[in-house]
């Protein structure tokens, strides 16, 4: 059975509106949390990037809802040592119901402090051996790590959980997918493609934990909704690699006048008929994901939350857990 969750966006919401959300989704019956881990939003339109750690440590308090961050950089703009601790400290204020999600990143968030932006196999590399620090420094040992990207010397994370923090790989193609099975704990996506779940489970990750995400914009009408949502997140729809390689929501936004509103309503369940978003759940179920994020857009997050208990997960197998 497919566990729903909620997906926070600090991309469009600021921290304490993010705690909020996060309180209305365990009332409405959601089972666990996703939240982005960002330097800058996508757009200007969308306004917000509190940083995701001080705002977990404030959902550890209002939330019993297990956490995932989707998807922590650990390679440039934060070295790993410094994510290995926030990660530890971070399970400790949730009790143990904290995943690190991790990913290669976007040029968007990571470039900010000058360094080139490499190749996608080099952030793959870089990846792996972040992960290694990591898990060396959730050890508890004292760690000396010098590898070809970086140096950690005399570290030791004393603030620590119970158990070793768990880390999801995120994957959009079957290289990463890869990668995902060989290191990861889990897989993180935002695609029901059941050639990446499946590619995963091949190389490793048999019997691990499969997570996606994916956005909706619930609104009295289907006009409403797509609008909103081509207001505020037109970059879902940008091909190829863009989203990896632009450097500044100015270029996002640029590049998103390519974008219309037919292409974003034809994308995601916009509107108040409930059955878009069940079917939109089952697809990924379908594709062999355990656990599915939904982010609603834009501001009507009380009355989103009022109709997924009332009518969506009703639609749903077991509903929403």
């Amino acid at each position: 059975m497919v566990s729903i969750g909620y997906f926070l966006s600090c991309e469009e919401h600021g921290p304490r509106e993010l705690v909020r959300q996060a309180r209305q989704a365990q009332d409405a019956g959601f089972g666990r949390l996703w939240i982005s881990d960002h330097f800058h939003p996508w757009n200007d339109e969308q306004g917000q990037s509190p940083f995701v750690w001080s705002v977990i440590g404030a959902l550890s308090e209002v939330t019993t809802l297990p956490i995932t961050t989707a998807v922590t950089c650990p390679t440039m703009r934060t070295h790993p040592a410094v994510v290995a601790q926030a990660a530890a400290t971070a399970a400790v204020q949730c009790e143990g119901r904290f995943v690190l999600g991790v990913g290669s990143g976007e040029a968007l968030n990571e470039h900010i402090l000058g360094d080139p932006w490499p190749s996608a196999p080099r952030r793959l590399e870089m990846l792996e051996e972040a992960v290694e620090v990591i898990r060396k420094l959730h050890t508890g040992e004292d760690v000396e790590h010098r590898g070809r990207h970086y140096t950690v010397e005399n570290a030791r994370v004393y603030t620590l959980p119970d158990e070793p923090v768990p880390i999801y790989v995120s994957a959009f193609g079957p290289k990463a997918a890869t990668l995902a099975g060989r290191i990861g704990d889990g897989l993180c996506s935002t695609k029901p493609d059941a050639s990446l779940v499946r590619k995963f489970h091949e190389t490793g990750g048999h019997g691990k934990p499969t997570q996606a995400g994916f956005k909706v914009c619930w609104a009295p009408t289907a006009e409403e909704g797509a609008a909103t949502a081509f207001r505020l997140w037109p970059n879902e729809q940008l091909p190829g690699e863009l989203a990896q390689v632009l450097p500044t929501p100015r270029h996002f936004e640029q590049a998103s006048t390519l974008v219309t509103e037919e292409m974003v309503a034809g994308a995601l369940p916009v509107g108040p008929d409930p059955e878009p978003y069940a079917k939109a759940v089952r697809e990924y179920a379908d594709a062999g994901f355990d656990e599915v994020y939904v982010q609603q857009i834009g501001p009507r997050q009380g009355e989103f939350f009022e109709f997924w208990a009332r009518e969506v997960a009703p639609l749903i197998d077991g509903g929403a857990r």
